[in-house]
């Protein structure tokens, strides 16, 4: 009969209760028989029938909580284990067919384990403690309060119950890490409690009323998780990814985090692409025994049965709005903290939902203002934020989120919705990539971002300000994650595919006409030292037809082959879709790009300090698409162009007068790499629409921005037909969205006399000569043109 009881310190003398958590007679046995055993720790061995009593709060109140002496508690429980296959012990749907679950079987089966598989079940005992400690550390944790017997019986019968599954952890493994008793620990905290209290005073509610609705919100909330349902879980959703794609991890700092999670809770925040990155990256820290994350979802997954399932799996249900409900809120801010105390993980997507265009969406700071205010509160000392980049070489659900940009409906979630999602999974879509970023210490990132609370500057009665600094230093928080997962996505062959194909205004390409776009762009990425996916396919003999192949049988590329060689364009009414691949890595290119058009604004207007007008225009630029990309300090920015120049120009020192007239725009050229009208584009026309429409409005209406999105497709389609738009990427509610946040940014969204107006046109031209200068771009583009023969 085996334990885990080699780590126990010696008693001498001590008095020792054992805390028999035992359900059933069997179990109760084998404890008996354990205690007097030579597997029993020396000192915890008896002859004859312990001091035990169950694991039972209503039974430690009358039988322990007013105990005059000191004996050493010590829990112990039987784990009963699944049989090992394949060198894992996990349960299996057989298991479940045979109306069993393994790890808590019924008590014939125990019966027939002891006697045939005692393999099958480990003696776990956990870490003693002395009855008078724990009183101690009851009263601390519970400061001005009359202790009372059953609390004690309460608080004890928890650490003793944490204690258990941390000992059943060293044989069952971290990823079945597990909270319990989590919703009477947060209802039975003090702060818990005064925080009700005052809710109850402040909105005149009886103090019933408002532990009713907490425990309901609780209820509602806490993750019950199973590691039965997490086995089977796991099991019949697996192929739901590995089906589609070949998993790229790079797991090589899983160790590190994994050190730094013992101190210190992980936040694991992935870029949002696809429903299965829950389930991908679920499974590559369950493959390095990373205890499960609770996961973040909206309340759009919770139908059955996914839903439960999902639940006793780790998935956290949040409600998308509980306006004035301070209960909820307070449950919800309450169960952060204390699954962030406990060092329990948590994942989300800080995005809020799916990226729409395929690149990083604007953050959603809610859950992590909960975080910071854990922090803030000390109720945790920190929490290592850790960016995750999720990219996928291709994607089913594309087609589905393109056509939602275009006003189609989104379809709800359900039964049919899975069942129909499941299908889709069975075709094979090449790879994914997942990169760990360096971990954030948040509490460091909100103090260097000047957080009032935690940065040590002088306090503020001005609540206001002190609210206006805290959003700030969040902001620049949500930043760096951001910058974190960009900097570890790579650049895909099928992002250097479409960004081929779809800067040739429909054009067909041949295979040599796509390697001639394509062979610049590897070459200026491989200056960069930027990551990249599996490019090296496109080397080998055939690599870059099997992957147009790919594409095509997606649907997303067309290919005919009807002369005399193979010519490929982007297939009709697939543009959005097209764009979500190529917008994956567009990140790298766009200080790229902004360089450009700054080098052609000098050109086109020459002056006597050419160096400050292009730094001048690559300003303003970087305000125009401050919406959508990611920028840094100002100071960081010039660097960045810095670097940029010096790839261009390496003779060139920054801030001295460039060499000769003309030496950037010719080096530009002599790269055969233009890349602006290939990156930047659908999002200046996107912005133009909106410009004009703006333009063509009353300046004394309100702007009612759901309808004004629908006007803009709707124009947006016109002139697209009409050719003053490049691409039909660019006709996108998404894009439409934020370029209406740059307007309403710049005041233009404001009620008043002609002067909007005049800004509203002032917005519109300079739209439309950056336009121009694009399209100058590509005109200069040698690599646009036909490949030598």
């Amino acid at each position: 009969m085996k334990s885990d009881g080699r780590h126990l310190p010696d008693i001498g003398e001590s008095e020792v209760v054992i805390l028999a958590a035992a359900r059933t007679q069997i179990e109760r046995d084998l404890l008996d028989r354990w205690c007097r055993s030579k597997d029993a720790p020396a000192g915890y061995r008896t002859s004859g029938r312990p001091d035990v009593l169950d694991l039972d709060s209503r039974i430690l109140t009358t039988r322990l909580a007013d105990r005059d002496s000191n004996p050493l508690l010590l829990p112990v429980r039987v784990a009963w284990l699944p049989a090992e296959r394949d060198g894992a012990r996990r349960a299996r749907f057989s298991d479940v067919l045979a109306l069993t679950n393994p790890r808590n079987p019924n008590t014939l089966i125990q019966k027939w384990l002891v006697g045939r598989s005692s393999d099958r079940y480990r003696i776990v005992v956990a870490a003693p403690a002395h009855l008078d400690d724990l009183r101690e550390q009851f009263a601390e944790s519970e400061p001005g309060r009359v202790p009372e017997a059953a609390s004690f019986a309460r608080y004890v019968t928890r650490r003793a119950v944490v204690a258990l599954e941390r000992a059943e952890r060293a044989v069952i493994g971290d990823r079945y890490k597990v909270p319990r008793l989590v919703a009477e620990q947060i209802m039975d905290s003090s702060s818990f409690r005064q925080r009700l209290d005052t809710i109850a005073t402040e909105e005149h509610l009886p103090r019933d009323e408002v532990d009713a609705r907490a425990r309901s919100a609780l209820g509602e909330l806490v993750a019950v998780q199973s590691r039965l349902v997490t086995d089977l879980f796991t099991q019949a959703m697996r192929p739901l990814h590995t089906s589609a794609w070949t998993v790229h991890a790079d797991d090589s700092g899983l160790e590190s985090l994994r050190e730094l999670n013992r101190t210190h809770p992980l936040v694991f925040l992935p870029s949002h692409r696809s429903y299965a990155d829950a389930l991908v990256l679920g499974d590559i820290l369950a493959g390095h025994d990373f205890p499960g994350n609770h996961l973040m979802g909206g309340a759009n997954l919770t139908f059955w049965p996914l839903g439960p399932i999902a639940r006793r799996t780790g998935t956290v249900f949040i409600r998308r709005s509980f306006g004035d409900d301070t209960v909820y809120k307070a449950a919800l801010q309450e169960y952060f903290a204390f699954l962030l105390s406990k060092r329990f993980n948590l994942e989300w997507y800080f995005e809020g939902g799916r990226t729409r265009t395929g690149k990083l969406r604007r953050p959603r700071y809610g859950l992590l203002n909960y975080v910071a205010n854990a922090i803030r509160g000390g109720r945790v000392d920190d929490a290592m934020l850790v960016p995750v980049s999720i990219t996928y070489e291709g994607l089913a659900e594309v087609a589905a989120v393109a056509a939602e940009q275009t006003g189609a409906p989104k379809r709800p979630e359900g039964l049919r919705w899975l069942a129909s999602y499941a299908r889709s999974q069975q075709r094979t879509a090449g790879n994914v990539y997942v990169r760990f970023g360096t971990p954030l210490s948040m509490r460091a990132q909100l103090a260097a971002g000047g957080d009032p609370d935690l940065s040590g500057s002088p306090d503020t009665d001005d609540s206001a300000a002190g609210e206006s600094l805290r959003r700030r230093a969040m902001q620049k928080v949500a930043f760096e994650v951001a910058v974190g997962i960009n900097r570890n996505t790579p650049v895909t062959v099928n992002s250097l595919v479409t960004l081929a194909l779809l800067g040739v205004r429909d054009r067909a390409l041949t295979l040599d006409e796509v390697r001639a776009v394509i062979a610049p762009v590897r070459a200026y990425l491989d200056a960069r030292d930027a990551p990249q996916g599996e490019v090296g396919l496109l080397d080998r003999e055939g690599g870059l037809a099997r992957v147009l192949a790919a594409l095509t049988d997606a649907g997303v590329v067309t290919t005919y082959t009807g002369g005399d060689e193979a010519v490929y364009s982007i297939q009709p009414g697939q543009h959005l879709v097209a764009a979500f691949y190529r917008n994956s890595g567009i990140h790298w290119f766009v200080n790229r790009s902004i360089i450009e058009l700054a080098i052609l604004f000098v050109h086109e207007h020459p002056s006597d300090n050419p160096v400050r007008a292009a730094w001048y225009e690559a300003k303003n630029l970087r305000d125009l698409l401050k919406f959508e990309f990611f920028f840094p300090d100002r100071d960081t920015f010039e660097s960045e162009l810095q670097k940029e120049v010096e790839l261009l120009v390496p003779e060139w020192e920054w801030g001295t007068p460039l060499p000769t007239e003309g030496r950037a725009l010719n080096a530009l050229i002599e790269t055969g790499l233009f890349m602006s009208h290939r990156t930047l584009r659908s999002f200046f026309d996107a912005q133009l629409v909106v410009a004009e429409r703006l333009a063509r409005r009353d300046p004394t209406l309100e702007v009612d921005s759901a309808a004004f999105l629908d006007e803009c497709v709707a124009v947006g389609r016109q002139m697209l037909l009409q050719g003053r738009l490049y691409g039909s990427e660019s006709v996108s509610s998404e894009l439409f969205a934020t370029a209406l946040e740059l307007a309403r940014n710049r005041g233009l969204l404001d009620r008043g006399d002609h002067t909007v107006t005049e800004r509203r046109h002032a917005f519109a031209s300079q739209l439309l000569a950056v336009g121009d200068r694009v399209a100058l771009a590509e005109s200069l583009d040698v690599s646009n043109r036909k490949a030598d023969r």
